[in-house]
């Protein structure tokens, strides 16, 4: 079939009823158009030509052209396609590198397979502007909640139509046992939209947090115009959730307008989540209030804080240790959550317990290393006094003040805290020198005796190995295992050097060995208060 003798209307109304049906830009169909001929003339004319195409949009007449470029004399590749400038002069006066010359030529007839190969390559035009299409109306809808339509149900997986598309809603994503049959309506949160090979994929989620939080955002007009806030989101799919909450309005309570007039506002959003029930709580920025309010309906009696650790201790009344934990633990997971840290649970009486025996060992030091009696132990650490050094280089005011002692005694304590430190010093010294640790490290400062056996332990005897150590592995970290937060032990860690500490120490460790040049180290911090 050649194209001059079909009807040349005929192409264009052929684009316009493919761009209706898949809702793209018909210009995108005539293109393809235009590109299924090309090769179909290539394929006549020979493939070394540069043949185009031209479809006149008003009257659907297709242009066959060839194209040969001007190119430098030593740069012909193609005679086909390809002309030097002094070729280009016999059809233009005054040619110059990079012009192209046109000639039009015949219309080609279209056989079976020449037709059959247009045909595919305009499908497959047209299938990828449609992905691009989807990919492009749905990355920006990613974070929000859409309405769809049960089509089919693939190994567990639930294949939405959500209008212009398929999304998948994958079966670890659905809550509980939820079941859904051909045709039912569902609503889902965009959790991600994924340009792939196959084409642009939507996932979807009803048990993302997020979720919820949308949810909320629907329901309640106050979360939609900003006046509260939803800080934190933990949920335990299908079973139980907790959502954190604050107002910008000092006359709004946020939990209150996210319960709505009788529940009504809650009860909406739990009717979606198949029952799963919310505590809705207010958001503090002090941590410890709001793990407590976190923790709700269990009561706290204290809260301490471990920031460097990223761990919280929570101590309970015995009697509500397993309302605070929650069934499997449910409870304190989803605090967890909800505040980013690491809770531990204890009762009074374990907390009595510890405290008690933390003061019997402390007693047991003083007694063993002072040679007091344990009255006078037990003074020393009902003042807070933990460790030697502290007995040792303490001013004597704080001695004197504690009741029975006087100026011979507070001066007696200390001379027996400094002459076993003094011992304790040599016997470490002694065995840092028998591990092998050189003189580069026992001179550098900000290591005691001590600290320089524990590193000799360890293998680090020389100022170059302190040197190349990472800050954790001196003062020790976590690292998070299978979503568990692991403690890595430091070398010098029982010595309570900071992460701080232990950074400024291989720092100037590096400066000493000329690894790293100060003048480089001042200039960006000098930027930086510049700019503030």
């Amino acid at each position: 079939m050649a194209i001059t003798s079909a009807n040349q209307l005929e192409l264009l109304q052929t684009a316009e009823a493919v761009a209706r049906e898949k809702m793209i830009d018909p210009d995108l169909v005539i293109a393809a158009m235009e590109d299924s001929l090309a090769r179909a003339a290539k394929s006549r004319y020979g493939a070394d030509m540069d043949i185009r195409v031209a479809i006149d949009r008003k009257t659907g007449r297709a242009t066959f052209t060839r194209v040969r470029t001007v190119v430098e004399d030593d740069a012909v590749e193609n005679h086909h396609a390809q002309l030097t400038v002094k070729q280009a002069k016999d059809y233009l006066k005054e040619p110059a590198i990079g012009d192209e010359i046109t000639d039009e030529v015949p219309p080609v007839e279209l056989g079976r397979i020449a037709a059959q190969s247009a045909k595919q390559v305009i499908l497959q035009k047209v299938r990828e502007a449609e992905r691009d299409r989807q990919y492009e109306e749905f990355k920006d809808r990613k974070g929000t909640i859409i309405n769809g339509q049960v089509k089919r149900e693939e190994y567990g997986n639930i294949i939405v139509d959500i209008g212009r598309g398929e999304a998948i809603l994958r079966r670890n994503e659905k809550i509980g046992r939820e079941s859904y049959r051909p045709n039912d309506r569902i609503r889902c949160y965009i959790k991600d939209v994924r340009r792939e090979a196959r084409g642009p994929q939507v996932f979807l989620s009803r048990t993302d947090p997020q979720f919820m939080a949308e949810l909320f955002k629907m329901e309640v007009p106050e979360i939609y115009d900003g006046i509260i806030e939803i800080k934190a989101v933990a949920r335990d799919p299908g079973s139980r959730a907790k959502i954190a909450v604050i107002s910008h309005d000092n006359s709004i309570d946020p939990v209150g307008a996210c319960v709505g007039m009788r529940g009504s506002r809650v009860q909406a959003v739990v009717g979606e989540l198949q029952g799963e029930k919310i505590d809705i709580i207010p958001w503090n920025q002090d941590q410890a209030t709001f793990l407590v309010n976190a923790l709700q309906p269990a009561e706290v009696s204290k809260v301490v804080i471990d920031e460097e650790a990223g761990k919280i201790e929570v101590v309970v009344p015995d009697e509500q240790l397993s309302l605070a934990i929650g069934r499997r633990g449910q409870n304190v997971r989803l605090a967890s959550q909800l505040t980013g840290l690491d809770i531990d649970i204890v009762t009074e009486s374990d907390e009595s317990a510890r405290r008690q025996a933390e003061f019997a060992e402390r007693t047991q030091l003083f007694m063993d290393t002072l040679d007091v009696d344990e009255m006078m132990a037990q003074l020393l650490v009902a003042e807070g006094f933990t460790n030697l050094e502290e007995v040792a280089y303490v001013e004597v005011d704080e001695l004197l003040s504690i009741d029975g002692f006087d100026e011979g005694t507070a001066g007696e304590l200390q001379a027996r805290a400094r002459d076993y430190l003094e011992a304790a010093n040599k016997k470490a010294m002694d065995a840092a020198r028998a591990l092998g640790v050189e003189d580069s490290l026992v001179e550098f400062e900000g290591l005691t005796p001590p600290m320089l056996e524990a590193l000799g332990k360890d293998g680090i005897k020389t100022l170059e190995d302190f040197a190349t150590v990472a800050d954790w592995e001196l003062a020790g970290g976590w690292t998070t295992v299978k979503g568990q937060r692991v403690k890595d032990e430091g070398v010098l860690e029982k010595f309570d050097v900071s992460l701080e500490e232990a950074q400024t120490l291989i720092m100037t460790a590096r400066v000493m060995l000329g690894w790293v040049d100060v003048a480089e180290m001042e200039a960006p911090q000098e930027e930086q208060e510049a700019e503030v």
